[in-house]
């Protein structure tokens, strides 16, 4: 499995849970069992892909500044994931912000599989790919265990 595969996993998972907790209602067991799935598939992705994926990238030219965006964004998320967390689970506010973050989530995922993945294609080597995705997916394991 090569980098391009192992994010491609989280990123149809963040989806499927982004999805999913949009739809639900209220203060309910099964939003906040989605929303905490969620924020730690979210952060053990972006730790993971920030090192394994971004910091390598950041090191060529023709990824520099993609590389810079799509860790900007990572932050973004993070920021709406605290005022989630800030807000009642039945307020209104709550789910406005939830479908905020469902759009942050998608512009990220469509920003890196349709551009920084091109990009990256050309500057990593194959042997630079499967490395990064073994280190990939060993520290999104390790992340995805802390709580």
């Amino acid at each position: 499995m090569n980098i391009f595969e192992a994010l491609r996993t989280s990123h149809e998972n963040q989806r499927t849970l982004a999805d999913h907790l949009i739809r639900t209602q209220g203060d309910s067991k099964e939003r906040d069992s989605l929303f905490k799935e969620l924020k730690r598939e979210l952060a053990a992705h972006a730790a993971a892909e920030e090192r394994f994926f971004y910091v390598p990238l950041i090191a060529h030219d023709m990824t520099q500044e993609p590389s810079r965006h799509g860790i900007a964004e990572h932050h973004q998320m993070d920021k709406l994931v605290e005022t989630l967390e800030e807000t009642d689970f039945s307020s209104p506010a709550w789910l406005a912000t939830a479908k905020e973050l469902h759009h942050k989530i998608y512009h990220h995922l469509e920003d890196e599989e349709q551009g920084v993945f091109q990009l990256a294609g050309k500057v990593l080597s194959d042997v630079e790919k499967l490395s990064l995705a073994k280190g990939y997916e060993g520290e999104f394991v390790s992340q995805r265990m802390k709580d």
